[in-house]
């Protein structure tokens, strides 16, 4: 069984370490999202694997099911609990969770939302703003660049109470807030 306070890991390694189309598809993710390594990708082909997984058995148990209020509420209660992650529009079906691909759970990453609010120059640097304890969901600080950042809270991310990115002068905001293409 195991030591319960013990962390274990919460990915799988892919089955085919030396594979050359998924090594480049994976680095291509790591670049485009700042990531710190391919580990992070894992973690999300997991968590989704995960729901995958739900689905399939809910349309299997759909296929030789004689309770169908029962497969009926289960997929209720997985559809809404993608939606309030943010992995699902409002109109989604069972289906749509089949359809998901990594970069959903990449783009729901509070390094992805804090780059993609502007409050950030590049991914990387989203990393270093949470990481240093810059940014704040609801006033409180998140210091997790994997933080699963939930459809309601997304609109509640801003600079920590204390930081210096509030103030007008310092020179690292001015770069961020201005337009491309602008010097």
């Amino acid at each position: 069984m195991g030591y319960p306070g013990k962390n274990h890991k919460s990915y799988q390694p892919p089955k085919r370490p030396f594979e050359k189309t998924r090594i480049e598809s994976e680095t291509r993710l790591v670049i485009e999202y700042g990531l710190r390594n391919k580990r992070e990708v894992w973690k999300a082909q997991s968590y989704l694997r995960k729901y995958r997984k739900g689905a399939r058995g809910l349309l299997a148990v759909m296929s030789s099911t004689v309770d169908r209020t029962l497969f009926e509420a289960k997929k209720a209660e997985l559809i809404s609990h993608m939606q309030r992650s943010g992995l699902l529009g409002p109109d989604a079906d069972i289906e749509d969770v089949l359809a998901l691909k990594v970069q959903a759970q990449l783009e729901r990453r509070l390094q992805s939302i804090v780059h993609r609010k502007g409050l950030a120059r590049s991914p990387k640097q989203a990393r270093q703003l949470i990481t240093h304890g810059h940014i704040a969901i609801s006033g409180r600080r998140v210091t997790i660049p994997g933080y699963r950042v939930n459809r309601n809270e997304e609109m509640q991310i801003t600079y920590y109470g204390k930081s210096p990115f509030l103030s007008d002068s310092h020179p690292e905001k001015s770069r961020i807030t201005k337009p491309a293409g602008v010097r």
